[in-house]
């Protein structure tokens, strides 16, 4: 598995992660947002694709102002958990799944830019 050898979060942007492979990945405040790795977001995700009439729940921030992130923290050698100004703060990206939800090695845009 590919570590990263810098990583540059831009809270009101996103996250450029440059890995020991050469290769480089940025993920916009929404998409990581979006894309938690939290057990209530894989399950919110799961309802979305077998219902598109899903009611999204209302974030704790009250919907003030644009979504970014107030905080991060390495987690040991493997992962980032980032506290995004909605109050989410539970998911853990680990390096693997950073890589896995590129959205450069995805098919089309990335979601919901």
């Amino acid at each position: 598995m590919s570590q990263p050898v810098h990583i540059d979060l831009k809270k009101d942007r996103g996250l450029t992660v440059r890995w020991e492979d050469g290769a480089s990945s940025y993920y916009s405040i929404a998409y990581l947002r979006r894309m938690s790795p939290s057990a209530e977001a894989r399950q919110l995700r799961e309802q979305i694709q077998t219902n598109r009439l899903t009611v999204l729940p209302a974030g704790a921030g009250g919907g003030k102002g644009p979504l970014v992130a107030v905080d991060a923290e390495l987690v040991g050698n493997y992962a980032i958990r980032i506290k995004f100004s909605d109050g989410h703060e539970t998911g853990l990206y680990t390096w693997s799944y950073l890589r896995e939800i590129d959205p450069a090695t995805k098919k089309g845009p990335e979601p919901g830019t």
